[in-house]
Formats: C-alpha cells, structure tokens, sequence
C-alpha cells in the first residue's frame, strides 16, 4: 500500500496569517482552528497522513521564543489539532524536527542533552496520541541516532527517521544515504526515508541507494523545486502537474509513503493521490546479509564476496609504555597519530582500546572514540570488557561500531547484548566461555552456537556477526594451527558469517615471528579468513594478502598483484618522512590539514625559535594547510568534521603565535558581520560560516539569528563591515534579505554581500541584488578572501 504524507505547513500557515518571527507552533494553543483547517485541506485533497504542527516544538528551538517551558503543551495541542481533522481514517505522525544545534565536538550540544531534548518532545506526542512519530529535516547522522534513541525509549509507535541531504548527495556533515540506511535500520528504524533541500529529480537517486541498503520501509518528502524570486516573492518552480509526473518514478525506486516538504500544496497532494491510483509498491530485492560497518561518511563490508578487511589493531596500550602512559595523562595525541598512520597504512577498520589501569575507562573511551571519529573516515571496533567504557564509545559514535568483544561468558552476553542492541552494532563474537579456552574447532562452534542464539534472542540478525576463530600460539599446543583453520572452515559451512583473528598469538615463543607469522596468514586466508586482525604497518604481511588473494581468485586476473610487483621493481623512490623529521613549516602544515590541535602549537614554537617569521608561517604553513583542505572538502574527500577540525587547529596556532609574540599584530583578512534575517530562527549554517572564518584570520561580528534589518545596517556601518554575511534557511524569510541589501545600500554601506542558507541559490542571490552566493562554509571563506583582495 502506498501512503500519502501532506504538504508543506509553514507555507499554508504564512498565508492563514502567520508574520514572519511569529512561534508557528504556539498557533496551536491561540488559533487551533488555523491549524487543523490546514489539515482538512489536505485530508481533502488526498493526504492519508497529516503531520502534527510541532516541528519546531522542542525546549531549544522554544527558547527563542521563550516558551521552553511550553513543550508538553504545545505538542499536546498539536496533536489535538490534527485529530480535529484527522478523523478515523487519516493516521497522525508527530513531527520533530532539529534542535538546530550540532552535537560535539562539531557543536556544543552534548549527545545526552540532545536525546532528553527528543525523549522530552517525544513523549508529549506519544502521550497526546499520535500513530508515529517522524523525525524529519535532520542534516548530521549523530543528531538522528540521538532522536532516534529518544524515540525508542520515549514510545512503542513506528518512527520514521527522514534525513536531508545536499546536492552532492550527502548530508551536511558528509553522511551518505548507504551508509544512513544501515546505520539507522540497525539501530531500529521502522521507515527510513529523506525529504526537503532538494526536489523530487535531485532526490530520487538518493532514494534508490536508501532502498538498496536497507529492508524497511521508504519515505520521500521533496521540495516543490528550488525557490526563486519573482517580483518580491519566493516562488517555487515547480507546479503540482510536474510533481506528479515524478510519484510512478518514486515509488519504481522503492517509495510506499510519499508526501511534499517545501514548496507543496495541497494541489501537490492531489497530484501524488492521482499518481499513485494505479500503481503498486514496487518489488524490492531482500538485502544481501552482508555484515556492514560505517563510520559517519563511509561504510566498509566484511564477507567472502567483498574484499579482505584490515583490522588495525594498534590503538591498543597492553604492552606499549609510551601509549599507556599518555592515556592515563589524557593527551591523546599519540591515540590520534596511530589513527592517522595505520589509516594511511592501509587499515579499512580500527580497533580502539583504553585498558589502562587506573583510569576512567569510560571518560577515555568516550574521548577517544570522539576524537578519531572526528578525525578518520574509517570505522572503528570498541575494544573494552567495561560495559560503561562500551555504552560511552557506542553513544559517542556516528555510525555503526563493531563491539569487540562478546564471550559465552553469563555476564558478558547479559550486559554487552542489550548495547549492541540498543546502539545498532555489530559483534566479534569470540568463542570463549566460564569453562575457558576451548582447544578444539567442534567446541569452538559449540561455544559459538551459545553466543549467536542469545544474540538473535537478544534482536541481532545474521548481519551482525563476525566470529573470531581463536588464535593460540604453537608452541603450547602443536595443533593449535590446525585448529583454527579448521574453525574458520567450520564457521563458513555452519554459520556463513564473516571470520576474523588476530595473527601474530601463533609465533609467539618463537624464533622468525615473522615468517610463521606470514606463512600463518596465507593458510588462514585459504581457509576462509576475511578480516585480519594486524598491525597495518607490516609490508610483509599486506604483500602475503594480495598474493593470496590472486592465488584464491579473490583479484581477478592478479590485476592487484601487479601493481605490487610493478612497485616492488620500480625505481624506489623517497619515503615519506615521519612529521618528527619533516621541516618545522611542512610539519605544521600537515598537522593542521590532520587537524592535530595538540601538536600544532609545539610545531609554531619550533618554527618561531628557527626564525620563521609569522608572516610565513601564516602563509606557507596556516593558509595553505587550509587551501589544501578546502580543495579537500570541494572535491568530495573532506566533510565538514574534518574541516572544522583542521579550523580549529588553525585557530590553535593563531593563538600561539599571538601568545609567543603579543606586539606583533596578526593579520586581520578582514571584517564579517554575520546574521540570520528576522523571523528565521535558524542558525547552523551562520555559526558554521562564523568559524571557519574567524579561524581563517577574519574579523567576525556574529549578531545571531531572527536579527532586524536595522541592526544589521548600523553594525555594518558601525564596524566598518568588508562583508555582510545573511543567512536565510526558511522560504517564508528568504525575502528579509531583500529588504536587508536594499538598506544597506540606502545607508550607504561600502560591505559586499554574501548569502546562504538550504533554500537559497546563485539565482536567488542575483535576483536579490546579493554580491555573492555561498553554498557552504568552505566557498564562503574563499570568496570571503577574495573579496577582500579585491
């Protein structure tokens, strides 16, 4: 059965009456029957789902309008507006949108501050009696979990979890719509879908990946096209008749539940309802029950169909002073450069490890999953036998983790379960129980047997197991090889899960590790291994992986192999060296494009103590770092995370040089005032705009957000502005600018503009009179730059 959501509310509400800066949802309590007349249009014209008024109803988005205080009864009286119309028939879906703040570390929000926000609203609504809830226009992946979770405890009602994505088919901060498919269906989605920013053409690319990569249900919400402005008014393009034309290519795609988002009317509506007359959900292939991992921005396979998963296992302290002693003191710096180099070594997946005694296992697991999530693009395994240090680094991350590991052991399976449940990941399944080690491969499966059938009685499917073979060295047990080949045949013949192990246990009390090690590795693989555990760096043993993946048939042609070999014969060239031996300037440069904050304010101390000027070393090591990031983000290899956080590292070393030469003045790029127009209470964009420039050497005068023209005229004037940045995310504001640029110029104000904002365009921007348009924080401070040059 297909399902027809409504249309836009903020657009009819605008033209019932609603002013610009008004509280769209207190029109619940005041004016009721404004809302549910709404309602009844589009019951009438064929919505089968309304969506309650509250998008904007949580205790933050509230306190702008100072009714914080107002959040149970405000969704109370959403609810109570929607069932005025609703009726028998027409379901009602609570609507939830954003907090409109960022999580750390991009934002200030903490991950538990956002969930009692959502549980808060959530609850009123489920209360209230609505059929589902919908969380919608959600543009960062940690945001959703958060809301998601909120949901999962706050009601038993089907939550539709809707994602916005930008043109480049990813969220804000870099998530792709396969990679939000499997994180948010494993951890409990009921319907999976997008809406807004984009229309239905835009869209539906992005919808055919969400329908490939996940089981449940789909839900589409385009934007009736991108808005224009005609005569003074924002006008989006596209007519009911067009937008019907595309609902038989939505639902082809996977779509069962299908409404409008901006732009929409209920003509829109009806369009969708005669569309969707004729036409049956469309047959979705079942998903491959390949176990998957994702980080925020990428997503990693491990099967006997994909290719051998690296394991880097060297976040780990057991055995490493250096690494141990620095974790206990909290500097995390080495954590970070293992991650970085074992990335760049060739690691698809990284083990994280805190097991110092003596600590806060839980507050350094929660910092360092933070930290390298922030800082690699890989995802990462949770190495902990703490189950608070395990719910900590499961909270902080945004994307789908594997726990490593769960025991038959009663404890371990009681308590490491339910998180992995909980929080969607996935588990290294390790054949061990409270009677020890089993020795042998038909005990091992035994044991395993245990492990899975409380796992799928705990809610894991059969995606959500890599099994762990066992390792044991030889020289204790002289079967100890045969063994665990034998258990990774057993595991792909009984269970058809993916395996893994670590290696080096084999060698250990023997002489040439090495070669044990690497004759160890291409038996293993022959016999079924499909994601090593082992120390990336080891050259030896990645030439012994694509060797053995060419001998088994896993590199088609030996096309791989090849490329080895010609490696190996070419004329060698020079390594690249290590930051410790690199020149102070090149050194910094790199540290602030791997967003390395500790290690950047030693680097500008070396490099002033040399005598680099700072004038140099803002330019050839700060500026170009950012250059080379900026190129980075533009070309689809950095996201926002990453950009943020070589921001700040940029910021850090701004500040030392500052602090070390207090006389000198730092370049000034120039002066930005900042501000979201009146009646727009939205602000991620600006403050995201606000800090990369501000840590790219500008002036920033940030007056916030729902700002009026006249203050932002006279802060211009008053601050001899080089630059007006406006930022207008709703379409019933973007006009503000408008009136904003006409002032300025009757003012007499020498600024450039600049706008943004989700629901603008260049061809906005010269309709308004605007100097220039910018479609993220990355292109707003290279024309900031430019601007300023000129």
């Amino acid at each position: 059965m297909i399902h027809i959501f409504d249309g836009a509310m903020g657009t009819m509400l605008q033209s019932a009456g609603l002013q610009p800066g008004e509280c769209p949802e207190l029109l619940n309590i005041k004016k009721p029957e404004i809302v549910t007349n709404v309602h009844k249009e589009y019951i009438s014209h064929g919505s089968t789902i309304i969506e309650t008024n509250s998008f904007g109803a949580n205790r933050i988005k509230l306190s702008h309008y100072k009714l914080s205080d107002q959040v149970v009864a405000l969704n109370t009286a959403a609810v109570k507006a929607a069932k005025a119309a609703a009726g028998n028939t027409v379901k009602i879906a609570g609507s939830v949108g954003s907090t409109g703040k960022f999580i750390e570390p991009i934002g200030e929000l903490s991950f538990d501050e956002a969930y009692d926000v959502f549980f808060e609203q959530i609850s009123a609504l489920s209360t209230a009696g609505v059929d589902m809830i919908l969380i919608e226009t959600i543009i960062d992946i940690q945001e959703m979990r958060a809301a998601l979770l909120a949901a999962k405890a706050a009601t038993d009602k089907p939550v539709i979890c809707q994602l916005s994505f930008s043109e480049d088919g990813r969220t804000v901060t870099g998530t792709d719509p396969q990679t939000a498919a499997i994180t948010l269906e494993a951890m409990g989605a009921d319907i999976i879908g997008v809406n807004c920013s984009l229309g239905p053409a835009q869209l539906l690319p992005i919808l055919k990946i969400l329908a490939e990569n996940c089981d449940c249900p789909i839900s589409i919400q385009p934007n009736a096209g991108m808005p224009h402005l005609v005569n003074g008014k924002t006008v989006f393009p596209m007519s009911a008749e067009e937008f019907g034309v595309w609902i038989p290519k939505l639902v082809e795609a996977g779509a069962t539940y299908i409404g409008g988002c901006c732009g929409t009317t209920p003509k829109h509506i009806d369009a969708i309802k005669q569309a969707v007359q004729n036409l049956k959900p469309a047959v979705r292939l079942k998903r491959k029950s390949a176990l998957a991992l994702t980080s925020r921005s990428k997503t990693v396979f491990i099967d006997k169909d994909f290719p051998t998963v690296l394991l880097g296992e060297r976040i780990n302290p057991t055995g490493r002073k250096k690494l141990a002693a620095d974790i206990k003191e909290g500097n995390f710096m080495s954590v970070k450069k293992e991650a970085l180099e074992q990335v760049q070594a060739g690691a698809d997946v990284l083990d994280v490890n805190m097991g110092v005694g003596g600590i806060d296992q839980a507050a350094a697991m929660q910092k360092a999953i933070t930290e390298i999530s922030q800082l690699v693009p890989v995802p990462l395994a949770i190495d902990t036998s703490d189950t608070k240090a395990l719910e900590a680094g499961l909270k902080a991350y945004p994307g789908r983790a594997l726990i490593n590991s769960v025991s038959a052991e009663p404890e371990r399976l009681a308590e490491f379960l339910p998180l992995a449940k909980k929080y969607g990941a996935a588990i290294l399944c390790l054949p061990l129980s409270d009677k020890g080690v089993p020795k042998t491969a038909s005990r091992r499966i035994e044991v395993m047997k245990t492990i899975i059938a409380h796992a799928k009685k705990a809610g894991l499917k059969d995606h959500d197991f890599l099994l762990d073979a066992l390792v044991m060295t030889v020289a204790a047990d002289e079967d100890a090889c045969k063994e665990t080949l034998h258990t990774l045949q057993l595991y792909r013949k009984h269970f058809g899960y993916p395996s893994t192990m670590g290696l080096s246990n084999i060698s250990y009390g023997l002489p040439n590790r090495p070669l044990i090690n690497s004759t160890f590795f291409a038996m293993s693989l022959a016999s079924g291994l499909d994601a090593p555990i082992m120390n990336p760096y080891d050259q030896a043993m990645k030439d012994v992986l694509l060797s053995s993946l060419a001998l088994l048939g896993h590199d088609k042609n030996g096309r791989n192999y090849s490329c080895l070999t010609a490696n190996i014969n070419a004329p060698k060239t020079a390594a690249i060296a290590p930051i410790s031996e690199m020149d102070s300037l090149t050194a910094l440069r790199i540290a602030v494009i791997n967003g390395e904050k500790e290690a950047v304010t030693t680097l500008v101390e070396q490099a002033l103590n040399e005598g680099h000027s700072s004038v140099k070393i803002t330019e050839e090591s700060l500026t170009a770092a950012m250059n080379e990031v900026g190129k980075g983000f533009g070309c689809g290899k950095l996201f926002l995370p990453q950009v943020l956080l070589s921001a700040e590292a940029m910021r850090a070393a701004f500040i030392k040089i500052k602090e070390l030469l207090p006389e000198q003045e730092i370049t000034n790029n120039g002066t930005i005032v900042l501000a979201t127009v009146k009646g727009d209470i939205h602000d991620l964009g600006k403050n995201i705009v606000g800090a990369l420039m501000e840590n790219n050497g500008f002036k920033v005068v940030d007056l916030g957000k729902d700002i009026d023209s006249q203050m932002i005229v006279e802060t211009a004037i008053k601050e001899d502005a080089d630059i007006v940045g406006l930022c207008a995310l709703m379409t019933t504001t973007m006009t503000q600018i408008d009136h904003v640029i006409t002032q300025l110029k009757e003012a007499g104000s020498t600024a450039k503009v600049m706008v943004g904002g989700a629901v603008l365009t260049q061809e906005y921007a010269d309709a308004c009179g605007a100097d220039c348009y910018a479609k993220d924080g990355v292109i707003a401070v290279n024309l900031a730059k430019e601007i300023v040059k000129k």
